[in-house]
């Protein structure tokens, strides 16, 4: 952590979230991982009562008024108990930009406010069988008959799904058409026509409820529609924003902590007559996953400056991309350093490494795949390189003969 950046108020906003962190009882994560809790409505009770969730919305919504400068560091804090923890933490920021920024008074004193007191929990409801990444291909309708709107489909791999009081959902309210411009994003409470079917058996991010939902003449109340009708993309790319800072920023938490476990390990462990911190196979692990943790950290931070100063919004688009594709990665190498540190012992459940690693491979996968913040970077970067010229000195015309018009064929 980049403490000494830190303002006097982050740095007791950090302790704040440490102490919070310290105080989720073992036995929790455990039962969580053996799939003996599969949703922990009483740890976002514990979050709620610390008044730690969605600390960037108002405070007269629930919210400390906080930016995404300050939200990074509580993310990274609570990185470091597993992504199932971590993704129930940041559910109520990215949800809840959704009601903050698109919703109604109505609605955000309705779910916004109690969500952020822990009388509420949610989840979003994103993917569906026929497609992950093909977003905007979404087969769940949305028809209106009078003041409701009669929703069917499915989504899954739906985080909280089993216990969520209500889901955030994209329907399709125009059956033709391109989906950029046929959706449309409803809040569904549980209950009729809302059927929950925790079917996954997950590798890991255990216990956080992870389930597929069935949408069968579900009747939703035409109030209940959040922003307007057929222009849900705006929101989508919003909050694609929460989705991919919380992602890294959360990475970077639990690849800190995999990488102290296995550094303290390698400062007690001998072999040879001494420590084996001592061999270069070691300790060039150990500062390859920190430099790279730091880069990572410096890379969301800086996403999360262009965010609060408002810049262009492809850029932020670029950078919140970069950010997550970054983190993750880099994450997903330190846990495999840690491991390797550690070698056999680090492979059993005498250590929780081998938790962190079954964990953190979804990261690389969920609010949007590594290689779509790919498709995203590389398409902002090129909009902004061909609509604004070089940057500064034109290097194309250093060349001895660059002035050879005949010799720069294109086609």
């Amino acid at each position: 952590m980049f403490d000494w950046m830190l303002t006097a108020e982050q740095k007791r906003l950090q302790e704040e979230v440490r102490e919070f962190v310290r105080s989720v009882p073992r036995q929790l994560i455990l039962d969580m991982d053996a799939d003996k809790v599969r949703y922990p409505r009483e740890y976002i009770r514990w979050a709620a009562e610390r008044n730690l969730l969605g600390l960037r919305f108002t405070r007269e919504y629930g919210g400390r008024g906080l930016r995404w400068e300050d939200e990074i560091i509580a993310l990274e804090e609570v990185g470091v108990l597993g992504t199932s923890l971590a993704c129930l933490y940041s559910l109520p920021s990215i949800v809840g930009e959704a009601i903050a920024t698109f919703g109604t008074p109505a609605q955000k004193e309705k779910y916004l406010r109690p969500t952020l007191e822990g009388r509420l929990t949610c989840a979003e409801a994103l993917t569906e069988p026929r497609g992950g990444s093909d977003f905007f291909g979404s087969t769940c309708q949305a028809r209106r008959e009078g003041d409701v709107y009669i929703l069917n489909g499915q989504k899954r791999f739906v985080v909280g799904a089993e216990g969520a009081d209500y889901f955030f959902v994209y329907a399709r309210t125009r059956p033709e058409g391109p989906g950029q411009e046929s959706l449309s994003a409803f809040i569904v409470e549980r209950g009729p026509g809302v059927d929950v079917e925790h079917v996954y058996g997950l590798m890991g991010t255990r216990g956080g409820g992870t389930g597929r939902i069935y949408f069968r003449d579900a009747r939703v109340p035409a109030e209940n529609l959040v922003g307007e009708e057929n222009r849900a993309a705006d929101i989508f790319w919003r909050m694609m924003i929460p989705e991919r800072m919380t992602s890294a920023a959360g990475a970077i938490g639990m690849g800190r902590a995999a990488l102290e476990v296995a550094a303290r390990y390698s400062d007690q462990r001998t072999a040879f007559g001494q420590k084996i911190r001592r061999f270069q196979a070691v300790s060039f692990k150990v500062a390859d996953a920190l430099t790279q943790l730091d880069a990572a950290r410096g890379l969301v931070y800086a996403a999360a400056r262009a965010i609060d100063s408002g810049q262009d919004a492809g850029l932020i688009r670029r950078m919140v991309s970069e950010a997550k594709k970054y983190a993750t990665e880099t994450a997903w190498l330190a846990v495999n350093h840690a491991m390797q540190i550690m070698g056999g012992i680090g492979y059993t459940n005498v250590y929780p490494i081998e938790r962190m690693l079954r964990d953190v491979r979804l990261v690389m996968i969920w609010t949007g795949t590594n290689e779509i913040m790919d498709l995203l970077i590389q398409h902002e970067y090129y909009r902004q390189l061909l609509t604004q010229g070089p940057a500064g000195r034109d290097l194309e015309m250093d060349a001895p003969e660059a002035d050879r018009a005949e010799e720069k064929v294109y086609e």
